[in-house]
């Protein structure tokens, strides 16, 4: 089993696929450990409050195991990535916000607007599930931030960026041969469009421009750190509206 495990470390491949399978894997197990009953334990009808500082801590670890792959130099386009990813998820929650403001006007919309990310958001992770528990409740919300700031960028990252748009790019190459950011309208259409098809329906515009944003970055950068400083400071931005605004559903 060491053998096996040291094997698995020496794989680039491994290093920069498996921490976001692992990430996925325990995020769809929170649908069948979920059970509908408001009478039950916070732990049965709300696991994500426990599941994902446990997927949060996994992740991390499996970063540092793998850390000898990882490759963010150089440290430029810093800037550029802050902007742009303030820029991106002000347009990622714009739609929802729309919609709050034109319900709160009771103004109707159509079902298919919802395709377009204007549709409620304030069902999801809500911390007020541990209001009784304000230690773990606050807790539960500074991991949320550690998941949502530092590890979902760099794994989303290295997965996309770092492996996929390279891998794309490589032919009949080694991926790791690839350099980092080479432009490719073949690759910007396929990754993309991946991007957007990993998220919900609902956030598909948004997921859309954004991979669109960060394929710019890495192109216009070299720079797998601008990419991750990006999204960390996008995440961060969404973390702080998710507060103030309760909606839940962008988490």
């Amino acid at each position: 089993m060491y053998a096996s495990l040291s094997r698995l470390r020496q794989s680039a491949t491994a290093a920069h696929v498996l921490p976001l399978a692992v990430f996925m894997a325990m995020t769809g197990v929170v649908g069948w450990l979920r059970i509908e009953n408001s009478e039950l334990p916070w732990y049965q009808r709300a696991p994500e409050h426990w599941l994902y500082p446990v997927q949060t801590v996994l992740v991390g670890v499996m970063l540092v195991y793998f850390a000898r792959h990882y490759r963010l130099a150089p440290w430029r386009g810093i800037g550029l990535g802050i902007v742009l990813g303030i820029l991106g998820i002000l347009f990622w929650i714009a739609p929802a916000w729309v919609y709050q403001r034109m319900q709160a006007a009771g103004i109707s919309l159509p079902q298919w607007v919802s395709w377009f990310g204007m549709e409620d958001r304030s069902v999801g992770f809500d911390p007020g599930v541990l209001s009784d528990w304000p230690v773990w409740q606050k807790a539960g919300i500074g991991m949320r931030f550690v998941r949502m700031v530092i590890v979902v960028p760099l794994i989303e990252e290295l997965f996309w960026r770092g492996f996929l748009m390279r891998y794309v790019a490589a032919g009949d190459r080694d991926w790791k041969q690839v350099p980092f950011g080479e432009p490719s309208w073949k690759v910007y259409i396929i990754v993309t469009t991946l991007v957007m098809l990993a998220h919900n329906p609902s956030d598909y515009l948004g997921a859309f421009v954004w991979g669109s944003l960060v394929y710019f970055v890495a192109v216009r950068t070299r720079s797998l750190a601008a990419c991750v400083v990006m999204h960390a400071v996008g995440n961060l931005v969404l973390g702080l509206y998710i507060l103030q605004t309760r909606q839940w559903g962008f988490w």
